[in-house]
């Protein structure tokens, strides 16, 4: 039985594959791959690395498939994988030796985003710890799309550093990035629906603001620059066809409202946006006396 089985689940990864497997020839005592159905040669690709591989249908995203594939795993110990990621030599190295001298059940594991060919080093996007090693058994995952994965046991964290990183070439086009959007959106509908949400227009104003905010300015995106920027406006544009698509889903239905409605929201908008420009150039060296005097106007 091999003692680590490294676990990917690919849907049309015929690109990324060759890489995610060679960086683990030398880790894994055996390779699963879990195949929604690929339309190239992700399969062939597989089997020609060694791989072993199993099928299950064609979901619009991977957690309903992450259990299938850990099952059919040997290994007492599980690692993880996404098709567009790969491990380095300094990591592969540390999981050895946690494997054969381990002090918790799982781990979370830091992932370097690589996104629009930068390392996202802000934005939210770092350190994104993911539990990704683990015993077999201590951890699972239920069917919700991004979903935290249930554990059992003791868990540690790797540190916060480059070399114990996993690297995700995450999105390389804005094409990419809204094709996804599309769909992640559509199961979150799914989501807020069943929850029991109801569509305010409000929050087509309140939610891209609030998103935007905690990106660039409470998570410091301005720092990642101009990509820092592109994926804030991005990911605020990704809550408004969320709520925009819950609103569809309610057939569209009339909602009267008027100037100073939207005009008291906007301004509610600018106020949660000049507070936390105030606090960043307090944080950089500005002037308090200007925070303080904008935090009273949003009293």
């Amino acid at each position: 039985m091999p003692k680590i089985s490294v676990v990917i689940n690919t849907l049309n990864e015929e690109k990324n594959l060759p890489r995610a497997i060679e960086s683990v020839k030398n880790f894994a005592g055996e390779v699963v791959i879990c195949d929604m159905h690929s339309d190239d040669d992700t399969v062939r690709i597989a089997k020609n690395f060694g791989a072993v591989v199993y099928e299950h249908k064609r979901v619009g995203y991977v957690e309903p498939a992450r259990n299938y594939a850990i099952n059919k795993a040997s290994g007492e110990w599980i690692f993880i994988l996404d098709a567009d990621e790969e491990l380095k030599g300094s990591l592969v190295n540390e999981l050895k030796i946690i494997s054969n001298d381990p002090k918790a059940d799982y781990y979370r594991i830091p992932r370097k985003n690589i996104i629009f060919g930068k390392w996202i080093k802000y934005s939210k996007w770092w350190p994104d710890y993911n539990i990704r090693f683990f015993r077999k058994g201590y951890v699972s995952w239920n069917e919700i799309i991004h979903s935290v994965p249930l554990t059992t046991g003791k868990g540690i964290d790797l540190e916060a550093k480059e070399e114990n990183a996993i690297v995700h070439h995450h999105y390389e086009s804005i094409e990419q990035y809204i094709e996804r959007l599309n769909r992640y959106t559509s199961h979150q509908t799914k989501v807020l629906l069943k929850e029991g949400y109801k569509f305010r227009w409000q929050d087509l104003l309140e939610k891209p603001t609030q998103e935007f905010v905690g990106r660039f300015f409470q998570s410091e995106g301005y720092k990642d620059g101009v990509h820092g920027l592109a994926l804030g406006l991005l990911q605020a544009f990704s809550e408004i066809v969320l709520y925009l698509k819950i609103w569809q889903e309610e057939k569209f239905v009339e909602k009267i409202i008027n100037v100073q409605q939207v005009s008291d929201e906007i301004k509610k908008a600018e106020g949660e946006v000049n507070y936390w420009v105030s606090d960043t150039k307090i944080k950089s060296g500005g002037n308090p006396i200007d925070f303080i005097k904008r935090k009273f106007r949003l009293l």
